[in-house]
Order: structure tokens, then C-alpha cells, then sequence
């Protein structure tokens, strides 16, 4: 979700005191109260629901031999990185999976247990932390089946240090899922001219240019980390019909699959890096839960 994960890391890679940018985590507090409110400053994120919990549902389902009709996703330990309101983590909650949610700002983490707590089956499968990802590294390791990153990455510090953390608390053979924004002048123009200042779809300054992450440079920092990357997809918002699509250009929006090694090709993980798979990959379209 779009909560401005600022991300450094304690010792040994930065001496900052906390992973959070106090000017953007106050922009953001103002704004917490209104992540369940379709209609408003966090529309797209709403609407992009209809092709990311496809997406990372139909790909766990494909490379798993168990399915609960009803709970497609029970059993399966999920660590939503950066999950604002818990837009992201409610879906896939009522899709089986045990989830945690994890957000520096507290205000949002407050939304989204109080949203939670109006069904009792979400009160049940989800949890939420206002947490770093750097917080719960050495209470987690090898603790998640599924890490999702969903509009976060564009916005954190280190980027590098964020992937380590998030094959650390992965188990062998887990799935990371990161959507974000490609570093192009279309992306620019259309991200942040015409997105923020044109026609408010996200809040103005919410976005930085600098930070956003071309796929060739996530991929070449998943595969030097110990993943696998299986897909690159690119994604098109219409801000007419406010919906989101699948598209093959990866110039705006992309999403990422990535696996990290099994237990046994670890140790060898960054000495032969396993071919990239970035056909486009066919996704179902349609709401889940």
C-alpha cells in the first residue's frame, strides 16, 4: 500500500535511528482515516485489488498441489510489507492465508484493526504491527510462506537492504510479490504530472521521481539476493473507468514474482543466477474474495 515505508537499516548499514521520514510519515497520518473510502484519495489502490489479489492468488495456487475450495490461500503464512489501511491484507485474508501486516505509521495500522475488527473471521486470520521490516527481521527469520510489497519499494531508503530483509523472513522456496512503478519519462509525465498535479488520482507529493525502480534494476538486485525472478507484468491504470489492466509494456506499472532458492541452491544462490523468465505472464482477471 502506498504508506511511505521509508526504509534504513541499524547497524551495520546505516546510522539512522529510525526507517521512517517524519515529514512524509505526517503526510500520510493525515490521510489514515480515509484509506476505506473507495471513492477517495486511495481509489486506485481499491480498484488495483482486481488484478494484484488475482494475480498473487492464482500464481500460489499454480505451484501448489493442496486447494480449499473457499480458503484457496489456508495454510499460507503472508507478510504484507507496508500495509497502510490493510487494503491488501483483507483480500487475502478471506482467501484463507494467516496474514500480518506491517506499517511504520501507526495511524494507519489503527485503520486498519478497527476496519478488521467489524468481521470476525478477519479479526481471526489477520495481524497488525506498526513495524519496520527491519523491526521484526530477527523475531521472524524463515517465518513467511508469501512476503507482498505492493507499492512500497518506490519508496523506501535502501533498497538493496529492503530485499535482504525480505529474503531473511521468507522461507526457502517462498514468493515475494512487489508491484511499483518503472523510471521512465512516461511514468513521470503520467505519475506525476497528470496523476498528482492534474488530476489528484493520489495526493500531491506523494511520489518521488528519483526513487522509482526501472524492472532491470529490481530483477539484477532479486537474483544478487537469492531469488528467482519467475514474472514481470507490466499494468495500465485507466483513470477514466478507474480500473487497472494487465498490458506487456512495463513503462508504467509493473508487478514482480520472485522465488527465493530452496535450502539446498543457497549457498549458491549469487554464483549462478537462474535465468529471468519476463514473458508476460497470463493473469485472471476479476475480483477475488
Amino acid at each position: 500500500q502506498l504508506s511511505l515505508f521509508r526504509f534504513t537499516v541499524k547497524r551495520p548499514f546505516s546510522t539512522s535511528h529510525s526507517s521512517v521520514d517524519s515529514k512524509e510519515m505526517k503526510k500520510f497520518q493525515l490521510l489514515a482515516h480515509k484509506w476505506w473510502d473507495e471513492e477517495g484519495e486511495y481509489a486506485a489502490l481499491h480498484s488495483m485489488n482486481d488484478i494484484r489479489v488475482p494475480f498473487i492468488r492464482d500464481t500460489l495456487l499454480s505451484m501448489s498441489s493442496n486447494y480449499h475450495p473457499g480458503n484457496p490461500l489456508s495454510g499460507i503464512k503472508i507478510l504484507d510489507v507496508g500495509c497502510g489501511g490493510g487494503l491488501l491484507s483483507e483480500p487475502l485474508g478471506r482467501l484463507g492465508a494467516s496474514v500480518t501486516g506491517i506499517d511504520p505509521v501507526e495511524d494507519n495500522i489503527r485503520t486498519a484493526d478497527r476496519h478488521k475488527s467489524f468481521d470476525p473471521v478477519l479479526a481471526k486470520r489477520i495481524q497488525y504491527k506498526s513495524s519496520s521490516l527491519e523491526e521484526i527481521v530477527e523475531e521472524s527469520m524463515e517465518t513467511f510462506d508469501v512476503i507482498v510489497a505492493s507499492e512500497v519499494v518506490e519508496h523506501v531508503a535502501d533498497l538493496e537492504t529492503f530485499i535482504k530483509c525480505c529474503a531473511q523472513v521468507l522461507k526457502p522456496e517462498g514468493s515475494l510479490f512487489i508491484t511499483t512503478i518503472n523510471k521512465t519519462q512516461l511514468s513521470y509525465v503520467l505519475g506525476i504530472v497528470v496523476a498528482e498535479k492534474i488530476m489528484g488520482i493520489v495526493p500531491e507529493g506523494t511520489h518521488e521521481w528519483e526513487k522509482f525502480v526501472p524492472p532491470e534494476k529490481l530483477e539484477r538486485l532479486l537474483e544478487s539476493n537469492g531469488f528467482s525472478v519467475r514474472s514481470v507484468n507490466g499494468m495500465l491504470y485507466n483513470p477514466l473507468s478507474g480500473s487497472w489492466s494487465w498490458m506487456e509494456s512495463t513503462s508504467l506499472n509493473y508487478a514482480v514474482h520472485a522465488v527465493k532458492a530452496g535450502a539446498r541452491a543457497q549457498s549458491h544462490a549469487t554464483e549462478t543466477p537462474p535465468e529471468t523468465d519476463i514473458q508476460q505472464r497470463s493473469a485472471t482477471a476479476g475480483t477475488a474474495g
